[in-house]
Order: C-alpha cells, then sequence, then structure tokens
C-alpha cells in the first residue's frame, strides 16, 4: 500500500463535516488535539477485526493488498494518516493481560472490543480539510469513487430533515443502586486501604437515560460547546474525554494521566480560587503522585532503560473542571510494537489505582454494574502517523434506545463518600450539557430502621465476603419441570438459555436441543410421582449435557430469608458456578440466602424470584440485568391481575402482608425475612 494525500476544497467545520457521515458503513471521527491537533473521519473500511482475534495484536498488521508503483492521479506527497486501524478497546480486555475476579454484572452488553483498518480517511488540519489513503490496485476503483464522494459533500453543509425534531437524551439519573450504594462501596474501599490491601481504586457509577435519535447528532451537537481534547464517535460511543492514554510517534511514546479535580464554574474569581485549592490539595496530589508513578512503571516494562520520565504536574481547564494533569515520556525498546505498548499498560491506570491488579480485584468486587467501554480506550493506529489514544470516560455508550455514561474517582485513605459522589456527578455535568442532556441528582438516601439495613457502622453481611462472583468459564445451566412427561414452558427456558449462550460465549445452541429436551422429558415420565426436574448444561464451548432427577418433596412450610448484599446482584443468567450462593446458604442453617444490592434493593433469592404482596397487588422487583427473570414470574406477570414489577427494599419487604417465592420447580413458596442481628461490618481479607 502506497499513502497518498488529495486537498479538498470546503469551509465547513469539523462538526458540519461530521455530519456527512449520516447513513455511512461503519462511521468515525476524531476531533479534537489527535495526532497533533487533527480532525479525522472515515468510514466503509477495508476489513473488520471478529470477536475471536486479539485486538492487541490486530492493529500490529495491515490487510495484505497487492501494491503499485503510482498512486492517484493528481494526489500529492506528504500524507500524514493515510488510514489505519480506528475503534475502541473496552475496560474488559483487562481480562487478558491479568488474572482478575469475574466482573459484576451489564444492564447493556456490548462487545468487549470495536476495531475496523479503513484505507482512506478525510482530515482537517486545522487549515483545509484533506483526503488521504493507502493506495491499492484492487481497491482502486473505491478509492477514486470516496474521493469524487468527498469533494462533492464537503462544497456544502449537509441538510437535516425539518420533519425530525432535535432530540436530546431524557434526564440522566443514577441507576440501578445507584448514591447510596456507590457511598458504601467508597466507604468500603477505605476500609481496604486502611488494612493495606490497596492505597487507591478508582470506584465509578453508572447514569443512565433514554435516547431514540443518533449518536451522531450528539457528537456534532457537542463538539463546539465541549471543546474536548479528544472527542470521537465509534461504534455507537460519543466520547468526550479529555485526557490521553498513549501516544506514539517513532519511539517516542508518552501518556498523559489525569488525578485531581475541583469545580471550574462560577465567576472568574471563583473559578481562579478553585484552581489554586486544587494546586495546594495534599490529597489530590498523594492520588496525582499514585497514578504517575503507576504510569511510570507501565512503561517501564516496554521502554528503553534509563528513557522514561515524569514532566511536572499541571493545571488544565476542561469542560466545568479543573484537573491535575502530567505528562510521563518514554522510548519504547528495540522491536516493541502497538500491542505490545498496549498490553503493557491496559487498561489506563489513572481509571484502576494503585497497586493496579489489586486496585481491579477491588473495583469487580464493590462495583454495581460492569464497565463496558467505559474507561477502555479509544483512538486509531495509523502506519504513518503512529498510534494516539484516549482515556474512555466523560463518555456516552448507547444501545437500542439506552445511554449511559459511567462517573467515579479515586479513592484514598481520607476519601469522604458524600464528595466523592459529588465530585462523580460534577465531572458528568459539562458534557451532559454538551449533548444537549440534563442531570437528575440523587434522593436522599432511605432512613432505614436500625434493624433492617443500613446505620452507622453496621450493614447487611457483604456476601462475597465468602466467595467470589460466578465465573462465567464453568457455563450456564437451565433447569425446567417436567409433568407425566411434557416439559414446562419449554420456550421461555430455551429463549432464556440461548440468550445467555449468545451474549457470553457468542455462540449458539444446538438445533437439535429442543429434540433432545423433549427425547429427556419422556424418560422423565417413569419417574414416580410424574414430576421431574430437567436440568440442561451447557459449556463455552457449546457441549450440551442433560440430568433428569425427581422434583424431590415439598419445601419447608415457610421458607426464611437471610439477606446478603451482592452489588449488581448475579445478573441475568443461571450460572453453573454455585460456589458463593452454596456458601451464603451454609452460613445460616435453614434459611434461604436472599441477594440485596448495597442500597438494600431486593433482588432474589438463592433459587427462586421475590414477591410481596400488598393488598390485592403482586409486586416483583423489576428485571434490569441484576436478577434472573424467572419462567413462573413471567407467567404471573402476564396472567395475574394486579401483577407488577416494581424495586422493593427490605424495610418494604419487612412490613408487606405476605412474601413468596416463585421457581419453575417448586411453584410459589410462602417465605419471610429473618430480622437481620446487627453485626459489625467485617473486613475484608486482600482478595
Amino acid at each position: 500500500m502506497r499513502p497518498f494525500r488529495v486537498p479538498l476544497e470546503s469551509g465547513l467545520a469539523p462538526e458540519e463535516a461530521v455530519a456527512w457521515l449520516r447513513g455511512d458503513e461503519r462511521p468515525f471521527a476524531l476531533a479534537g488535539e489527535w495526532l497533533g491537533g487533527l480532525t479525522v473521519i472515515g468510514s466503509f473500511p477495508l476489513e473488520i477485526a471478529g470477536p475471536d482475534r486479539d485486538p492487541f495484536s490486530a492493529i500490529e498488521t495491515q490487510p495484505e493488498l497487492d501494491r503499485l508503483p503510482a498512486p492517484l492521479p493528481g494526489a500529492a506527497d506528504g500524507a500524514v494518516v493515510g488510514g489505519g486501524w480506528a475503534g475502541w478497546l473496552g475496560y474488559g480486555l483487562g481480562a487478558l493481560v491479568e488474572e482478575l475476579p469475574p466482573s459484576p454484572p451489564a444492564p447493556l452488553p456490548r462487545p468487549s472490543f470495536s476495531l475496523a483498518f479503513y484505507d482512506h480517511v478525510v482530515l482537517h488540519d486545522g487549515g483545509r480539510w484533506w483526503f488521504e489513503g493507502l493506495w491499492s490496485a484492487s481497491r482502486a476503483g473505491l478509492l477514486e469513487q470516496r474521493l469524487a464522494g468527498w469533494r462533492e459533500r464537503l462544497r456544502r453543509p449537509p441538510t437535516s430533515s425539518p420533519a425530525v425534531p432535535e432530540r436530546t437524551p431524557t434526564p440522566f439519573a443514577l441507576t440501578a443502586n445507584g448514591g447510596p450504594g456507590y457511598l458504601d462501596a467508597v466507604a468500603d474501599c477505605r476500609r481496604r486501604i486502611e488494612i493495606g490491601e490497596l492505597y487507591q481504586a478508582n470506584l465509578c457509577v453508572r447514569l443512565e437515560a433514554r435516547y431514540d435519535g443518533d449518536p451522531l447528532d450528539l457528537f456534532a451537537r457537542s463538539l463546539p460547546r465541549a471543546q474536548p481534547r479528544f472527542g470521537a464517535l465509534v461504534g455507537g460511543v460519543v466520547s468526550l474525554s479529555p485526557e490521553r492514554f498513549l501516544r506514539r510517534s517513532g519511539r517516542d511514546v508518552w501518556t498523559e494521566p489525569i488525578k485531581g479535580t475541583r469545580p471550574r464554574t462560577g465567576s472568574d474569581e471563583d473559578r481562579r480560587a478553585a484552581r489554586d485549592a486544587l494546586l495546594a490539595s495534599t490529597k489530590d496530589a498523594a492520588e496525582h503522585v499514585m497514578i504517575v508513578d503507576l504510569m511510570r512503571n507501565d512503561l517501564g516494562r516496554v521502554c528503553a532503560y534509563g528513557t522514561v520520565e515524569a514532566l511536572e504536574p499541571r493545571v488544565e481547564p476542561h469542560a466545568g473542571v479543573w484537573h491535575l494533569v502530567s505528562t510521563v515520556t518514554g522510548s519504547l525498546r528495540d522491536g516493541v510494537r502497538d500491542g505490545a505498548l498496549l498490553r503493557a499498560t491496559f487498561p489506563p491506570g489513572s481509571v484502576t489505582g494503585a497497586p493496579k491488579v489489586q486496585a481491579m480485584k477491588v473495583i469487580a468486587t464493590l462495583e454495581a454494574t460492569r464497565r463496558e467501554v467505559y474507561t477502555g480506550a479509544i483512538g486509531i493506529a495509523s502506519p504513518i502517523a503512529g498510534l494516539d489514544t484516549s482515556v474512555v470516560i466523560r463518555t456516552f455508550e448507547t444501545a437500542g434506545d439506552a445511554i449511559w455514561m459511567g462517573v467515579g474517582g479515586a479513592i484514598v485513605a481520607d476519601s469522604d463518600p458524600e464528595q466523592e459522589l459529588e465530585e462523580a456527578l460534577t465531572k458528568a455535568a459539562g458534557p451532559i450539557a454538551a449533548i444537549g442532556g440534563s442531570l437528575n441528582r440523587p434522593r436522599e438516601r432511605p432512613a432505614y430502621p436500625p434493624e433492617l439495613c443500613v446505620h452507622p457502622g453496621r450493614v447487611v453481611e457483604p456476601a462475597l465476603l465468602h466467595g467470589q462472583r460466578p465465573d462465567p468459564a464453568m457455563g450456564v445451566f437451565d433447569t425446567m419441570l417436567v409433568s407425566d412427561g411434557r416439559p414446562m414452558a419449554l420456550e421461555h427456558h430455551l429463549t432464556r438459555l440461548a440468550a445467555s449462550v449468545g451474549e457470553l460465549y457468542r455462540a449458539t445452541l444446538p438445533r437439535t436441543l429442543t429434540a433432545g429436551v423433549q427425547m429427556a422429558a419422556a424418560e422423565a415420565a417413569a419417574i414416580p410421582g410424574g414430576r421431574a426436574r430437567l436440568r440442561i448444561d451447557v459449556d463455552p464451548g457449546g457441549g450440551v449435557r442433560f440430568t433428569v432427577s425427581p422434583a424431590g418433596p415439598g419445601p419447608p412450610e415457610e421458607l426464611v430469608l437471610e439477606p446478603y448484599a451482592l452489588p449488581g446482584g448475579l445478573g441475568a443468567h443461571k450460572w453453573r458456578d454455585r460456589r458463593l450462593l452454596d456458601a451464603l446458604a451454609g452460613l445460616h442453617s435453614g434459611t434461604v440466602p436472599l441477594l440485596v444490592d448495597t442500597d438494600c434493593a431486593v433482588l432474589e433469592a438463592a433459587y427462586a424470584n421475590v414477591w410481596i404482596v400488598e393488598g390485592d397487588e403482586l409486586i416483583t422487583p423489576p428485571a434490569d440485568g441484576r436478577i434472573l427473570p424467572g419462567t413462573t414470574r413471567a407467567a404471573l406477570l402476564a396472567d395475574e391481575p394486579g401483577a407488577r414489577e416494581e424495586p422493593i427494599d427490605l424495610e418494604r419487604l419487612a412490613i408487606a402482608d405476605s412474601v413468596f417465592l416463585t421457581s419453575s420447580i417448586s411453584g410459589w413458596l410462602p417465605a419471610r425475612l429473618r430480622r437481620p442481628v446487627l453485626r459489625p461490618i467485617p473486613v475484608a481479607a486482600p482478595l
């Protein structure tokens, strides 16, 4: 491939030109300080990295194309980008680098990465627009068409349809366990720091809204408002990041970690005072130094000895905030390429903590929702310009009609939970305003009776003290009742199982599965009483096994529920790894573990969904990604008058007219809450 560039005549601003990407195949846009101050946009890639690729290795490759000695007619020399891999790497790819515990569930799961190779781009260098590409004979015709198309496009601004009103997201609000859960996570992290488990961890919380428009519109709208250092639109993600992760030019590499924040609002005097306070803050300085040292260590893994250096920190203005920023530089050792550089430093140190691996373990333990693209990296790897990536913060992710963002901050020994939550929301306010959205502040923390839940110095016992989250590598399963040889609610069970296998392992169930279930069910007809339990086990590789057993004796007249706090719950999958639930079941004889989130929101029992009765109404917690959506639960919601989904906390559960559980095997099971015993918060052993 031979690089070339052609000048384009246009007076469009970057936010205007970006709108021309609407409807293109796999569009992306980078605007701000990328590659020395370029806006780079592109679409119609040459190659897309499939989910089975190692993304760190992928960006070191170029598609094999034939070469010709001559570039396009009229092409100018001096291409500065030409093309390359563009996309994002999700935070979860850290599991490819380090051995980590399973993460919390994801309300709306996304792929672990999104990368595509573009052999042509359009860029703006601050003065004019250019069309650049990597010339090859097999793509010559398409390159000619794309050049002609962009010449025509950039002569005028795109026209928007007047029939489509300008859409904005509904107000963003904290999701799931929200503010109360974040406060508890910060408090727990402080205890871990006090016992020497780690020095610092970056804990995050999730904000969510509804949005049925095109992310492209949000990006174009935000560019002149936020003026981000590293604005990006790629794969349904709109990023307004202020932070550079890695820049490589030749053998030189540098990173610019951010740690330390103050609001940049009010009068000029207020802003100067906030800036001075940030510079004088010993807490922020301690946070910052730890992360700078961490990044020095990460770069030291791949840089020549003695070349890694940290420059003096500085204060930078960003959307609504001041940030403390440093630059760490180094020179790569011979033979180190972009994949090895990323593998040695991923995920970014400023969004993990110190020590890095231990901080990532604490994040998996204390956060209520899985990080997706958030706190990973976005950027471009060009064969000409090198590598440039940002840290995925101040970033909006979209799927369907949902839009969400993660916000958080560094937790150290003297962090105040309320102040940390306020700082996180302050960071979110600027980007949300830039896309035309608004932020709903969280409600007051519930005042629970001391015998029920959160109380100063006391808490419902954390579930993860007795094990870790289920390991997805052990597979998933489903169970259904077989009555007189007939599997009950078969379609619902198989649909749920197929969804889990597809999301977790990118696999499909065998086409013969239904027939296999019918055969196993027919064999179960011989079991005395005509009632049997049919279990389907599925391995990550797609292997399926059936087990048939008697349905067993009926449960006790009334089950006793013992609550345990598990951030984010177990999610919407039925895990074969039952070690955590088995450990909880063994703690108090005769009780059933009741999982609650860290704000005391009731989730589910160990093997059943939870219901309360209030008058004539049946109420169950919503299937919001934190619980397994049971088949009996679905039938009740569909067929029973007065049955509905609604959040339930422990206080409401305790005063309900009655409580019952539902499962596909046992049906309705009367239950009651065991009055929690006040316990001092136990100190967790290091993971």
